[in-house]
């Protein structure tokens, strides 16, 4: 018994890191082919906009709504529905006579990651209730290899093949992801003997927590405290992933030199995403390490603002530790909720509303430079930003439960 319970162990882990591992892929596979895929269906500068947004918009929306929809099914039965969702947009898209279905699949594809965004952290609760920091930083670290694979790679495929296959080759990797999760739910193992059961949903670590009360979490502290947390993080990011090259050619660098800056920056994030979360979740407050990722991005935004030709790759590598409180979001969704209802509703609203946020950077950034002619305003539109992100770091990194947000006064 002891032995199939280790199988099922490592059938979950394996599951939830492959899992993890294509929640970026359907996104970062499609810019790097923008021009190919302009020769069959024609997308205009708006149009190319627009399918830069949708991946946060659609992040957002289906952040809301998996939530409620965790009520009526299992976290287990839940992730199948959204890898298959992905599946059929990822699919459907490439075979798309035209530009608005394209976009249209691309929601869907877009929307079965998104779900699959909120489903991990409450799954690694369950199934993981002791090893909260290692899964999450295995898992982020996946995520991270997802976004930058299919970018390195979607041009020599496509010109090997074509850009339909280069797109839809992205969705067998999903399907594998999807087998453990199948022998899962299908095994007599998982579903009729109690002693090799998951987790229950209200236990933790062996301890049967209280029930979660009934929340609002447009009402909770917490909740406010990661979205803030969440979304300025992640709109920072995307304002350098769209920006950074920008700023640099503009600056006097090469397109080839600007390149490499960006994947420099894009690179810090593997060492962060194994880093942050094992050594945060020894940490009763992580908000000092918070202040440590924030003066990072205040000195490397201070630099390529100043003196963007010289000493660029300090600044850049200073700009790519920031991002660093993502993984430490992700973290606190599980350490700061006692059960698995409290992290899902936790992990919905704060990546719902932080993507919501997101979705304006890039937008706002590129508005404010093109209204004022210079990058100053757009980087103090960031340094703004970076004291919300403070702000909600501060909150959510106390060590107070969003159960307790709820909890009836004494």
């Amino acid at each position: 018994m002891g032995i199939k319970m280790r199988h099922m162990t490592w059938l979950f882990a394996a599951a939830i890191i492959l899992t993890a591992l294509t929640l970026r892929t359907a996104v970062t596979v499609v810019p790097p082919l923008i021009s190919t895929i302009n020769d069959d269906l024609p997308l205009s500068a708006t149009t190319i906009g627009v399918l830069g947004m949708l991946p946060t918009a659609s992040f957002a929306l289906f952040g809301f709504l998996t939530p409620y929809v965790i009520r009526w099914a299992s976290l287990e039965r839940l992730i199948v529905l959204s890898i298959v969702v992905g599946v059929v947009g990822q699919i459907a898209r490439v075979m798309a006579p035209t530009t608005p279905l394209f976009l249209i699949f691309s929601v869907v594809a877009f929307g079965g990651l998104g779900a699959g965004n909120v489903l991990l952290p409450p799954l690694v609760k369950k199934h993981f209730p002791s090893k909260i920091g290692l899964m999450t930083a295995l898992y982020v670290t996946a995520i991270s290899v997802g976004t930058a694979l299919p970018a390195q790679f979607a041009v020599p495929v496509a010109d090997a093949t074509s850009w339909q296959f280069s797109l839809a080759s992205w969705a067998g990797i999903s399907t594998i992801a999807l087998l453990p999760w199948l022998v899962a739910l299908f095994s007599q193992r998982t579903t009729s003997d109690p002693a090799s059961a998951p987790t229950p949903p209200d236990t933790v670590a062996g301890k049967v927590a209280p029930a979660a009360p009934k929340m609002n979490l447009w009402r909770s502290p917490t909740a406010w405290g990661l979205t803030f947390m969440f979304g300025c993080t992640s709109l920072n990011t995307y304002s350098l992933f769209a920006w950074l090259p920008e700023i640099l050619t503009q600056a006097g660098l090469d397109r080839a030199h600007a390149g490499s800056m960006l994947a420099l920056f894009g690179a810090l994030g593997l060492p962060l995403s194994l880093g942050i979360p094992i050594i945060a979740s020894k940490m009763r407050n992580p908000f000092p390490a918070v202040v440590v990722m924030l003066g990072c991005f205040v000195v490397g935004y201070l630099g390529l603002l100043l003196s963007p030709a010289q000493g660029t790759w300090i600044w850049v590598a200073f700009a790519g530790l920031g991002p660093g409180t993502f993984p430490l979001a992700l973290l606190l969704i599980n350490h700061r909720t006692r059960t698995q209802q409290g992290a899902g509703a936790l992990s919905g609203f704060g990546q719902g509303m932080g993507y919501t946020i997101a979705c304006l950077g890039p937008l706002l950034f590129g508005l404010l430079h093109q209204w004022t002619g210079s990058w100053t305003a757009p980087f103090i539109f960031l340094f703004i930003s970076l004291l919300l992100l403070g702000a909600g770091a501060w909150i959510i990194c106390r060590p107070k439960m969003l159960e307790d947000d709820f909890a009836p006064a004494p």
